[in-house]
């Protein structure tokens, strides 16, 4: 099964959510693991976005190129 890459806010949503389950204490061990592993892919996927975010910013303040926006509103 094919995992679709989510993107930086899904993924911090899904682990507040691990956080949240974890934190109440209520499942058991193997379920805990299990949400501890899916938190840890979400972490370094979430890092990994995060590292190429300032690398672009650090590149375009560097060339002293203008920071495009794209407006998603109009």
């Amino acid at each position: 099964m094919a995992v679709k890459k989510q993107t930086f806010e899904q993924a911090m949503g899904r682990l507040e959510e691990i956080v949240n389950k974890l934190e109440q204490g209520d499942c058991d061990l193997d379920q805990s693991l299990k949400l501890f592993e899916e938190g840890a892919r979400l972490a370094a996927q979430c890092e990994k976005q995060l590292d190429e975010a300032e690398q672009k910013v650090s590149l375009l303040l560097e060339d002293g190129r203008e920071i495009p926006f794209d407006r998603e509103d109009g």
